[in-house]
């Protein structure tokens, strides 16, 4: 696609796409623009679902609902109203400790034996606490609504501090579950304790008497606990990648025209095309266009004059920085879908601003 070709809208880019996924770094409006394009598709007969990390809890009031939480709840059909007849929107908030309790419940062989490991100190920390949870969950919610009777699923993803952390952090949690070297490594009479050595018993008997928690103790009933379950979790992995790379599933890069983000915008793009997913284009938020100068009503006090005219200076600037960031993405794409939102000068907090979001990307 070359610079003068008008750029294909949201429709074109996921047209008998399944799964959208929107990635970029934290602060773009990926909240925002996973909302519209959800709202927008809706409105065009799909059944679709919005998943959604969004600890200012903002989308729900956008959408019209009381609340949000990890199960989909459907949005009131009359805020689809102008944009199209018969498609359903369902809303989730990913609720992580929640997400992976359920996935516990799923895979363990008995209640009994879920309810033992969801008590288990280790089990506990990797739910709620620990790196990379979030984004696992993230993963594992949109691969349980592939498996449901949705047409699209868009998947609003954390904020990743970088491209390689979302993309690698639910294969390292992952690992961790199914792996045999912890277990391996963690076996008190085995070859992990030689490996820890007789200095690491101080420190872990100060841990438990300072915290209450056992590490040791903890990290091997944890793993004996998901004894035989270890299968299932690889098994998952493996159908999840399948997923990640399906010719149905689209990940859309979501970034602003300012410098740090299109900088991450850039690096994120070379990274999916290292993994080999299936990216799909690029929207870049809060544009900043051009205005006509021409020239300041004489009319005016002078010192409100000289003001306006210094603020449409400043707007040219930015517009002219936004637009040669915008290019150098172009470049960096070679011909790859990149549309453009300008900036709405207000941040998207109810469906008007979804619907004027919407009307920037589907050109309706």
């Amino acid at each position: 696609m070359t610079a003068d070709a008008a750029p294909p809208t949201v429709p074109e880019l996921l047209e008998g796409k399944r799964v959208c996924i929107c990635v970029g770094a934290g602060g773009v409006g990926k909240t925002t623009t996973a909302a519209a394009i959800a709202v927008g598709m809706a409105g065009r007969g799909r059944k679709v679902a919005v998943v959604t990390i969004d600890p200012a809890r903002r989308l729900a009031n956008a959408l019209g609902l009381d609340r949000l939480d990890n199960e989909p709840r459907r949005v009131p059909s009359d805020h689809l109203d102008g944009l199209g007849e018969g498609g359903e929107l369902w809303a989730v908030m990913l609720d992580p400790k929640r997400t992976f309790d359920d996935l516990i419940d799923r895979v363990a062989p008995s209640p009994a034996r879920a309810a033992e490991i969801k008590r288990n100190g280790v089990y506990r920390e990797i739910s709620s606490a620990v790196s990379g949870s979030q984004e696992f969950t993230a993963i594992e919610k949109l691969y349980e609504l592939s498996e449901a009777d949705f047409d699209l699923v868009v998947l609003d993803t954390p904020p990743a501090h970088n491209a390689a952390e979302f993309l690698s952090a639910p294969g390292r949690l992952t690992a961790f579950l199914g792996g045999s070297a912890l277990k391996a490594l963690m076996r008190p009479t085995g070859f992990g304790m030689r490996l820890l050595g007789i200095g690491a018993m101080p420190l872990l008997a100060g841990l438990k008497l300072v915290t209450g928690v056992d590490l040791l103790s903890d990290l091997t009933a944890f793993f004996t606990l998901l004894g035989g379950m270890t299968e299932e979790f690889d098994l998952r992995a493996r159908r999840v990648e399948q997923l990640l790379h399906a010719p149905d599933t689209a990940f859309l890069l979501v970034t602003s025209a300012q410098d740090r983000p299109l900088e991450e915008a850039i690096w994120f793009r070379e990274t999916l095309r290292r993994d080999g997913l299936p990216f799909t284009g690029a929207i870049v938020n809060r544009v900043t266009r051009p205005l006509p100068r021409g020239e300041v009503p004489l009319d005016l006090p002078a010192d409100l004059a000289a003001t306006v005219d210094a603020c449409l200076a400043d707007h040219a600037v930015l517009a002219a920085r936004d637009a040669a960031n915008i290019e150098r993405l172009r470049a960096s794409f070679a011909g790859e879908p990149i549309l453009e939102v300008p900036d709405l000068s207000a941040d998207v907090r109810d469906i008007e601003g979804l619907h004027a979001m919407h009307r920037e990307l589907f050109r309706d």
